[in-house]
Order: C-alpha cells, then structure tokens, then sequence
C-alpha cells in the first residue's frame, strides 16, 4: 500500500473541485465537514479519514475509489498495463478527465476479471461494421428528399 502524500491529495481534491465548478463552502456542506476542515486538507495539513474521503468524493461526483488510489490508501490494480502512466501523461486531459478514464478502464478489467473467457458472450459484428452501417443509415436518414416530378 502506498504513503499517504496529504499535499499531493489536497491539490487532487482542489482541482476537482475547481473542476466541478463548486467553492469550498459549497463543498463542505455537500460533504459534511466544516469549511476550515476541508481547507485544512486542500492545503496538506490535515489527513482525512477513508470515511470523509468517500463524502467528499460522492459531493464532488467522483468514485471513491479514484480518491483511495489518489490519497495512497489503495493501490493501483492496472498490472502491468501502460495505459494508466499514458493517460496521467496525457497534457491535453483535465484531472477530471484523466480521472473518468481511468475508472472507465479499471471498470472494464474488473470486468474481464469477473467474467471467465469460456463464458464470455458470442463475438459480436466487428465494431467498424456495425458503425458503416449505421453511418450509412444516418446519411440516408439526412438526405434531403427529392421530389418526384413528373411533367
């Protein structure tokens, strides 16, 4: 299990905040701490319980679990996998955004992990099949109708 790093954690929890667009009143209301609390663990000084980083997580909208990771009290579970460092690399992303990816990804490996292969359901159409033809229904759904005329 990784070291709680307090600092790196209150700039994670500031920038989600600023992210979501809610102050910091805003935010300990929602979360049920006092404001000085929570400006206390914005700057680092103060280390949070697992049970006020899960409020603070749902006020803010995001899975507790990305908090856990973020906060050191879990690990990452993404093996050997590069995709987590490439996203968290990734200069164009918001925090936010990096942070929605990464769940996404880590929900679709827990999912593989649950779901043996031999059960897995039938394959399915390629995907690029099945998007040409929907695209192609889509274009013809738009096209401007043309008027028969006869003369």
């Amino acid at each position: 299990m990784a070291k709680l790093d307090v600092r790196n954690l209150g700039d994670y929890i500031r920038e989600q905040r600023n992210s979501a667009q809610i102050s910091l009143r805003q935010l300990a209301k929602s979360a049920g701490v006092s404001n000085p609390y929570l400006s206390q663990i914005e700057r680092g000084l103060r280390k949070p319980s697992a049970e006020i980083l899960q409020q603070i997580a749902k006020a803010l909208r995001i899975s507790a679990e990305a908090l856990y990771v973020q906060a050191g009290i879990l690990d990452e579970r993404y093996g050997d996998s590069d995709v987590p460092s490439a996203v968290m690399g990734d200069q164009a992303l918001t925090e936010r955004q990096k942070q929605v990816l990464l769940e996404i990804y880590e929900s679709f490996r827990r999912e593989n992990d649950e779901t043996p292969p031999a059960a897995a359901p039938a394959a399915e159409p390629p995907a690029e099949t099945a998007g040409k033809s929907r695209a192609r229904a889509a274009r013809a759904a738009r096209a401007p109708r043309q008027a028969s005329t006869t003369d």
